[in-house]
């Protein structure tokens, strides 16, 4: 899978977002990253490795560890691998401009299984529109299941469920109770502030 419309849309001469062109595959256990990113709207873009390239989808209040509560989940271009360790601000002219957090990052494992209990890969979950995986983040771990509506309103996008496992608990609030990053352990003012002035 290509980045081209991912490189087509920066100009790389104003934003410190990676290129692209460095890490290929992430090794045996792909990652996940959800990064919390201030721009027109503050969101929460979740990304997860598929074939080398990360899928991702605009996720507007975040993960949620509540089974009962279901994320809209916008679909938004492939990102490259290396984007899961971009940090910092991207200028206000340029696509997506804004300060974007590491949230949360960690591993993950395909749990999408076909009737007969084989896996079904990554890629044709995808495609099938039904992506099923076990989280190993810092704040966010267990099922999550991606399921993209095939009619009405919300036809294209995709929910964003957490599985009924134990690590699921409705009284928690990650999105309001966390917000420092997981790899600087700044807050979004704290990485906006400190990139300007660098």
């Amino acid at each position: 899978m290509g980045n081209k419309d991912y490189e087509e849309k920066r100009d790389f001469n104003k934003t410190d977002e990676p290129k692209g062109d460095s890490k290929k595959s992430s090794g045996d256990q792909p990652i996940f990253v959800i990064q919390k990113h201030d721009a027109n709207q503050l969101h929460y873009d979740f990304r997860i490795e598929i074939d080398d390239s990360l899928k991702s989808w605009s996720v507007p209040k975040g993960p949620s560890t509540d089974p009962s509560d279901k994320q809209m989940a916008i679909p938004t271009g492939d990102h490259p691998l290396d984007y899961a360790d971009f940090e910092g601000v991207i200028p206000e002219d340029e696509y997506g401009g804004g300060t974007v957090m590491i949230w949360d990052k960690g591993t993950f494992e395909n749990i999408k299984k076909d009737d007969n209990g084989n896996l079904i890969s990554l890629k044709k979950s995808y495609e099938n529109g039904t992506v099923e995986v076990n989280l190993k983040g810092e704040k966010i771990k267990g099922g999550y299941a991606l399921v993209e509506m095939e009619s009405g309103d919300m036809e294209g996008n995709w929910l964003l469920i957490k599985m009924d496992d134990d690590k699921a608990d409705a009284r928690r609030n990650p999105t309001s109770t966390e917000n420092k990053s997981v790899e600087s352990g700044r807050t979004l003012n704290e990485i906006e502030k400190e990139e300007s002035e660098s």
